[in-house]
């Protein structure tokens, strides 16, 4: 008995003990639960990309630097690293249960170093690498050269032919390169079309109107022009075309031309075309084998082709392209898409001398080869004369006649279609317009009598047409 009651007194000793050291430490509780919770809320705060974990104390703690504490007997206690992970979560150290997060090693963040190469510096070019431009900047140049020494070359031959032929068109022409000014101008040269055509207009002789003489010369200004022309050689030719008066010129159609060039005017002249299409050999007139005669008659033939053309076309064969005398001149044929704008009458025609000559200066100076054609001139001067001179046979003369006759009726009855339709809408423009100003009248009784008068002209139309026999009484 006296055992338990010394039991009891020495609990109740110790519990009033326990009691006093709680009095003192009020807040011993809070502080248990402060640094589980700290534990816990470090563990949550690891960075997720490996960096450097930050660890976070409560508020109502100071930061300890060290692991350490001192106590009272100046004992140094180490702190262990390894804190006890509350079974609550356990699951933020699951390694399979955030997948994608894996934790990395710290490393050392340092800024980045620049390093400049050294590139040697290279004094040579490498032509190699232009080979683009130096070539375009070699065909500009090319080009530029090839157009200035084209455009004087040109200009020089222009030049060089009318003073080589001034005198004798002062002698046939009162005036020579009329550029329409009403002054004159004793300083008269060419007029330039272009860099490769000059046009020459002579006018004030009898039996024609006037000349034009054009210079057609190979493009030498233009560098593709002139390679196409290496492909396809062509010359410079000259082209004079006399416009005779209407009563000083006969009804007929006559050439004579080079091979080439008679085909092709064969195919693309009107005249030529409708009236002469045949092709005789030249053998058969006496002049060289290289020209084909295109006539509409034969006597027109024998007539224009005397001893004196015939000398000049033997003597200068590779000098004459084309002569061709026409009074049924209208140019190149209408082409079929164009032929029924003007279905009523025949195209407008000339009466013209048109010659055609080469000119040659390939391995011949210029003067040289201007020279050697002044011969020519003086032929286109006698033809001239002579056709104005020359008439047709009373036979030859009705055959021309019948010819154009024919032509005419032919060409009429080929557009009769074309003219009926042009003559239908004139007749219904015209009824429109009638019915169009008397509808604007205000006055109804008028308007009344022509409907009347325009049903009876319709029925009438409509009625069969009957045809009146007269028999005479006996």
């Amino acid at each position: 008995m006296e055992i338990w009651k010394i039991f009891c007194l020495c609990f109740i000793i110790h519990s009033a003990l326990a009691f006093e050291d709680n009095e003192d430490n009020e807040f011993a509780e809070f502080e248990d639960f402060d640094e589980s919770d700290s534990n816990i809320i470090e563990e949550e705060r690891i960075d997720q990309k490996g960096n450097e974990q930050d660890k976070f104390v409560p508020l109502s703690r100071e930061k300890e630097p060290e692991k350490s504490v001192q106590v009272e007997s100046d004992e140094e206690v180490k702190v262990e690293d390894e804190i006890d992970i509350d079974p609550e979560f356990e699951h933020f150290q699951d390694a399979d249960e955030f997948e994608g997060f894996e934790e990395k090693e710290e490393k050392p963040v340092s800024e980045p170093k620049i390093t400049i190469a050294k590139v040697p510096v290279n004094l040579t070019l490498n032509w190699e690498n232009y080979y683009l431009e130096i070539l375009m900047a070699t065909g500009l140049v090319a080009y530029f050269m090839n157009y200035m020494l084209g455009r004087k070359k040109n200009g020089k031959i222009a030049n060089t032919w009318f003073q080589a032929h001034r005198q004798i068109l002062e002698e046939n022409f009162a005036l020579v390169g009329d550029d329409g000014s009403q002054e004159r101008n004793d300083d008269v040269n060419f007029i330039k079309e272009s860099e490769s055509v000059f046009l020459l207009w002579c006018s004030g002789r009898t039996c024609c109107e006037g000349m034009l003489v054009e210079l057609r010369m190979i493009k030498r200004h233009d560098l593709v022009g002139l390679v196409a022309n290496l492909m396809k050689p062509s010359l410079d030719q000259i082209h004079i075309t006399v416009m005779m008066n209407k009563e000083d010129m006969d009804s007929f159609v006559f050439a004579v031309a080079s091979k080439k060039t008679a085909l092709q005017m064969t195919k693309d002249l009107q005249d030529i075309s409708i009236y002469c299409p045949e092709r005789k050999g030249g053998e058969k007139f006496n002049i060289p084998t290289s020209f084909q005669v295109m006539s509409e008659m034969g006597e027109v033939s024998s007539a224009i082709l005397d001893t004196k053309i015939d000398a000049i076309l033997n003597k200068y064969p590779e000098y004459v392209d084309y002569i061709h005398f026409s009074d049924q001149f209208s140019g190149v044929k209408p082409q079929e898409d164009t032929s029924s704008s003007t279905p009523n009458k025949l195209p407008d025609v000339d009466k013209v001398l048109r010659f055609g000559f080469n000119l040659p200066t390939k391995g011949v100076p210029i003067e040289e080869a201007v020279t050697r054609l002044k011969p020519l001139m003086s032929m286109v001067f006698y033809s001239i004369d002579k056709i104005k001179r020359y008439r047709l046979s009373k036979e030859g003369k009705v055959k021309a006649i019948k010819n154009r006759q024919k032509v005419e009726g032919a060409y009429l009855k080929s557009t009769h279609q074309a003219r009926a339709e042009a003559a239908a809408a004139v007749r219904i423009e015209k009824k429109r317009q009638e019915k169009e100003r008397v509808m604007a009248e205000e006055d109804p009784e008028k308007q009344r009598r022509w409907e009347i008068k325009e049903e009876k002209r319709q029925a009438k139309k409509r009625a069969p047409r009957m045809k009146q026999l007269k028999v005479k009484a006996l």
